[in-house]
């Protein structure tokens, strides 16, 4: 059954989904990359369009706006990013719809090898009937978290056109870079101004996650000693093996991203750059509990230590930063935030869902800075690849979750 807010949601992500907006690891600069802005401005003159009071576009790449409240209650936000992840391809996004899927394979007509099954993707069988969006087979689509901003502002719009619904004054926001872990500016909790957030960054339907990885980002250095081949016996120190002999060293079945499931942490190499003079490896580290990923840092820089130990003549140096903590830590000590949502999915027909995210969100750093902000689902799946794909069905009951939450609060 079509619902009055599935065309809106849909236009909307397959706007937004066609502009580039990647974000980039290695720039620096909030955004990370101009073409942001082309996502950012658009947000602004739409918020503007449709009544929005106080937006803004801050310094550091962010977009606040209010939505006027009609009763009393905490001041409430709603979040979502509008970079892409920088894993995949994602210039010159073609999004297409599929109407009523009927259930067969799906095929990407700019990629003809590529094949989305319900055979290998059993939440993709439940959506019969649906409404999919996918990209053309060469690009991710960029739900994540597109379908997230298309969300928000669909509930924006909803109640700035509608001043009877009661709700307390909502602030939304759409942030830069959080797929590199830079969204949350340490001057966003104070411009939010809110007692409490959500971030529409989910994916499965009724999914209200409170709890995300703990995480640190790792550079290791590896200078080795160069000389020309021809003359190196006993002299050339290769800094290229050392460099995988450090990874090798690493554990491989137990501890890499492909090997773990559940709660169980990682040590993820994501970069290795440089030759034979100098090597630079790039890592993430995350586990759900600090001293599980204190135990990974340990590891990592003994590791080093080791193989600095069999070649003296070399020079490495770990260094280890933090990225973002659990958000349960402080999340546990005032649920008023998580139960909300939970009774709004409730409210609605849905099961809740909470389980551990094996990732984090803008939620997980806003929340160790003062702003408690779990996540609310929103559809994307598949996210950072081809084969990415979101129900429109899907988005639309995220903003009907997101509408219920905002009445309740005007309740509390």
């Amino acid at each position: 059954m079509t619902n009055a807010f599935d065309q809106e949601l849909q236009d909307r992500l397959v706007r937004y989904a066609a502009i580039d907006s990647q974000s980039d690891e290695n720039a620096s600069g909030s955004p990370s990359t101009e073409i942001q802005f082309d996502m950012l401005n658009l947000l602004v003159e739409e918020l503007q369009s449709i009544g929005a009071q106080d937006v803004q576009l801050t310094d550091y790449g962010t977009v606040l706006a209010t939505v006027p409240g009609t009763a009393e209650g905490p001041t409430i936000g709603f979040l979502a990013h509008v970079d892409t992840a920088p894993q995949f391809n994602a210039a010159g996004v073609k999004p297409r719809v599929i109407k009523g899927w009927n259930g067969d394979d799906i095929s990407y007509p700019d990629n003809p090898d590529l094949i989305l099954s319900p055979a290998k993707s059993p939440y993709l069988a439940t959506k019969v009937g649906d409404d999919i969006i996918t990209a053309s087979g060469l690009t991710l689509l960029g739900a994540d978290d597109k379908a997230g901003v298309a969300v928000v502002m669909t509930l924006a719009r909803h109640l700035i056109a509608n001043p009877d619904i009661i709700r307390p004054t909502i602030r939304v926001a759409f942030t830069p870079d959080e797929e590199i872990g830079h969204g949350v500016d340490a001057k966003l909790p104070a411009d939010l101004a809110v007692d409490f957030a959500y971030t529409l960054d989910g994916s499965d339907v009724g999914e209200i996650i409170y709890e995300s990885f703990s995480a640190d980002r790792a550079v290791v250095t590896v200078k080795g000693v160069s000389i020309h081949p021809g003359w190196a016996k006993e002299k050339m120190v290769n800094a290229a093996h050392l460099a995988a002999k450090i990874v090798q060293t690493l554990p491989q079945a137990t501890m890499t991203p492909e090997t773990t499931d559940a709660r169980e942490g990682f040590l993820h190499v994501t970069d290795m750059n440089g030759g034979s003079s100098e090597m630079e490896i790039k890592l993430i580290l995350r586990d759900f509990e600090l001293d599980g990923l204190a135990a990974k840092g340990d590891l990592l820089r003994k590791t080093c230590e080791a193989v600095q130990a069999g070649e003296p003549r070399a020079e490495i140096t770990c260094e280890i930063y933090p990225q973002y903590r659990n958000m349960r830590y402080w999340l546990e000590n005032d649920m008023t935030p998580v139960n909300l949502a939970l009774e709004a999915c409730k409210a609605n027909g849905i099961a809740p869902i909470s389980v551990p995210i094996r990732g984090g969100t803008d939620g997980s750093r806003l929340t160790e800075l003062g702003v408690p902000t779990p996540n609310i689902f929103c559809g994307m799946q598949n996210v950072h690849g081809p084969l990415e794909w979101v129900s429109v069905q899907d988005m639309t009951k995220s903003t009907q979750v997101c509408l219920t939450l905002a009445q309740l609060a005007a309740k509390t």
